[in-house]
């Protein structure tokens, strides 16, 4: 019974976890504020599983999305960006509600920036 019981809960939660990351698949939009000026982003998030893969596409081109993961409400990744040929890590970490994620994302040494993507219909 107990094993009836365990391998019931683990299912569920196993599928709900599931469910939930699906839930952010698609595209995302956010516009904000930086030292550098309004930036105009899309996030285009693939999940698979606990993996996030995907795009982030600004003004000045995009970026394919590396190190994606996904662990309940809380999503990270980070964005590679090449700037005067020089290497930046941009470092996400978002909380996932409902149909818009809060982003903090860390720009390599230099800005610590808050956001809100919006998922774009």
């Amino acid at each position: 019974m107990f094993r009836k019981i365990l391998l019931a809960t683990l299912i569920t939660a196993f599928a709900c976890t599931t469910a939930f990351a699906a839930s952010v698949d698609g595209k995302w939009k956010a516009t904000f504020d930086t030292q550098m000026g309004t930036q105009n982003y899309t996030y285009e998030f693939h999940v698979d599983g606990n993996k996030v893969t995907g795009t982030a596409t600004n003004d000045h081109g995009h970026a394919q999305i590396t190190e994606g993961k996904i662990d309940g409400e809380t999503i990270t990744f980070v964005e590679p960006l090449s700037f005067n040929g020089n290497d930046i890590r941009i470092e996400y970490t978002g909380k996932i509600d409902g149909d818009q994620i809060k982003f903090t994302r860390k720009v390599g040494e230099f800005a610590t920036e808050k956001l809100v993507a919006k998922r774009s219909q």
